[in-house]
């Protein structure tokens, strides 16, 4: 969408409202006020990265903006409204939140990617239109021109946010993560929502201790601000808090002793990697500055390398494999003795989202957020939860290459079993290997758990009636009572319903032929042979394109199924290029992913500064797209469109 000559916004339609005390919202009423649209939906990392960067924007302009969240869900369980509601707590939105369960408002605004932002002004018109993560400052300086307008006009109307808070929950676990199982039976579980470790004794609800942060509060203390250039990793001031932590790894009894800490840690929101102690709960940062990486990319000291959003962890190849779900990557850390030491490196992904198996370093995922590997050490599982995949990185001579064993792409779900190539799943978050080498899979938005037979290449169903399982452990029968002897059972973290609990494998597995879905977006039209592709960009005021070092902006392009894109596959400078369609395809996705790079600059000359500060705007787009005799030959796209 862009926003041209004065466009009115469109009314807010949707099934209804969340936090604000059961009250509907409406433009009109909220005349006077600068309006910021999210529109988001719940499976998306990107978005959740867009609600960390507009929380400090609603601070400073809380009584000249109002920020309303459009839900506009990808994946049929995210239309569920009580999936909806938990999820509005789970990642601590606080300002309205519009259910469009339908995409009417969506349509409405034209929107083609989560996350999209537009900007209404004081008098209800749309000003801009944002794709993306990377624009608070953007944002902050459009926000500001526009309370300054208004105001000098007299149309700026100062208040209160229309935000309600529902009543707090109170459960031990909130939203709990992953899970690990240690020796004596007990195990640890990421308590993402309260922001701790916890270690459970057997029953799986006495708390042996809880580690980490008691607030999001503290949790956010200056951990972003820790110099990993000149630190003693150990205690270091952020360190021992956590921020929606998840994965969480046992290390080998040897490599613990070695490094001197037993369990490793991903604080995601911290965009860390951290050990603990459990003899004495001394927490030890192991990579990560605390911001997130912007780059897509990264190799070296992992005390100065950013990551994005580290989502589980595994022990492989003499590594932890980090599931870097912020840039759709796997990425290795190797432990040191010293963490100053500690090296990280993407292991497989190109930052591209999408299905493209092969080659570790040319191949495709689309948030990596399950890991586990099989009995000989040869294979990583991956849950690929944004195209609903079970996926795999394999040992072969020819290096690291990467296998997609169920499931077919960023816009097809659902819950059937059979031939692994016709089975679907549902944004599953966990793997687990089970005793016999076959896979369980948390099928989390399914709320059941699945199995991969590598022999046969065979899904079934083990259990269902889950609340948004995110991940399981294996549990021996001499553990615990319960199955005959010999037989094992499952510990299942049921993040919805805030527990573990236990579910015995059964003899035989239930197979499920249930529905396909595909993503309820509405497919472009347009004509098949030679596509006009822009992206458009308006730098923030007082920044300008960088153009010391050449071009500063770069568009890549590719297509599934690739015969999609005769010609204008590839990466170039450049924001507009010409692409070719093929008539054949009938349909297809057009991924499209850009970048560019504006600095501060001088706003009377326009020269960008030697030491200028700059930002790095980018945007991953899966268009949907039907080939249709006469339609548009053009295609326009907004990385931050004004008008």
């Amino acid at each position: 969408m862009r926003a041209r000559h004065r466009l009115k916004a469109p009314p807010l339609l949707g099934r209804g409202w969340l936090n604000t005390g059961g009250q509907s919202l409406s433009l009109d009423e909220l005349r006077g006020r600068v309006v910021v649209l999210d529109f988001w939906t719940f499976c998306c990392v990107n978005c959740l990265h867009v609600l960390d960067e507009l929380r400090p924007l609603e601070e400073k302009f809380s009584d000249s903006l109002v920020l309303i969240g459009v839900h506009s869900p990808k994946f049929e369980h995210e239309a569920d409204p009580d999936a909806l509601a938990a999820a509005v707590e789970r990642y601590s939105v606080h300002h309205p939140v519009l259910d469009d369960p339908d995409l009417v408002t969506w349509q409405a605004y034209t929107a083609r990617a989560w996350p999209t932002l537009v900007v209404i002004d004081p008098e209800g018109y749309i000003v801009a239109s944002m794709s993306g993560e990377g624009h608070a400052h953007g944002l902050t300086v459009l926000i500001e021109e526009l309370v300054a307008e208004h105001t000098a006009k007299g149309t700026l109307r100062r208040g209160d946010s229309p935000y309600a808070a529902p009543p707090p929950p109170e459960t031990a676990l909130r939203f709990p993560g992953k899970a690990a199982g240690l020796d004596d039976g007990s195990f640890l579980v990421s308590d993402t929502a309260h922001h701790e470790l916890v270690w459970l004794e057997p029953d799986l609800v006495t708390e042996r201790r809880r580690f980490g942060a008691t607030n999001m509060d503290a949790a956010n203390m200056d951990a972003a601000n820790v110099d990993a250039t000149n630190v003693d990793a150990t205690n270091v001031a952020g360190a021992n808090t956590l921020a929606e932590p998840q994965g969480v790894l046992v290390l080998p009894a040897a490599t613990a002793e070695r490094v001197g800490y037993d369990v490793v840690v991903a604080d995601s929101v911290h965009h860390q990697v951290k050990g603990l102690r459990l003899a004495d709960g001394a927490w030890t940062l192991l990579a990560g500055t605390g911001r997130q990486l912007r780059e897509r990319s990264g190799s070296g000291p992992a005390l100065k390398q950013d990551l994005s959003t580290p989502w589980d962890l595994a022990w492989f190849i003499d590594r932890v494999v980090i599931a870097m779900a912020g840039t759709h990557q796997l990425w290795a850390l190797h432990l040191a003795t010293d963490p100053a030491d500690n090296t990280v490196a993407v292991l497989g992904g190109t930052s591209a989202e999408g299905i493209r198996d092969g080659a570790a370093d040319e191949a495709w995922f689309a948030q990596p957020s399950g890991l586990a590997v099989s009995p000989d050490g040869s294979r990583l599982w991956v849950a690929d939860s944004e195209t609903s995949a079970l996926r795999s990185l394999d040992v072969t001579d020819e290096g690291f290459v990467v296998t997609t064993h169920v499931g077919q792409g960023l816009f097809d779900f659902g819950h059937r079993d059979g031939p692994a190539d016709q089975a679907l799943l549902q944004h599953p978050l966990g793997v687990t290997v089970l005793p016999d080498g076959s896979v369980a899979i948390s099928d989390t938005y399914n709320g059941a758990i699945r199995r991969f037979d590598p022999l046969t290449s065979e899904v079934s169903t083990l259990a269902t009636g889950l609340l948004e399982p995110s991940d399981a452990v294996v549990e021996a029968s001499e553990q615990r009572d319960g199955p005959p002897a010999g037989r094992s059972q499952l510990v299942v973290v049921e993040s919805a319903a805030h527990q573990l609990v236990r579910i015995p494998l059964p003899d035989k597995a239930q197979r499920v032929d249930g529905l396909a879905h595909q993503t309820q977006r509405p497919r472009t039209e347009v004509a098949p042979g030679a596509l006009t592709l822009t992206v458009h960009f308006t730098p923030p005021t007082g920044q300008k394109l960088d153009h010391r070092y050449g071009d500063p902006t770069r568009l890549m392009v590719s297509a599934t199924p690739e015969g999609l894109l005769r010609e204008g596959a590839g990466g170039a400078q450049g924001l507009t290029r010409t692409l070719v369609l093929d008539p054949a395809a009938g349909d297809g996705v057009l991924h499209i992913s850009v970048q560019a790079a504006s600095c501060d600059g001088d706003p009377v000359t326009g020269e960008v500064p030697e030491h200028a500060a700059c930002h790095l705007y980018q945007q991953d787009w899966g268009i949907p797209v039907v080939l249709v005799e006469g339609a548009t030959d053009r295609l326009d796209l907004d990385l931050r469109g004004t008008d």
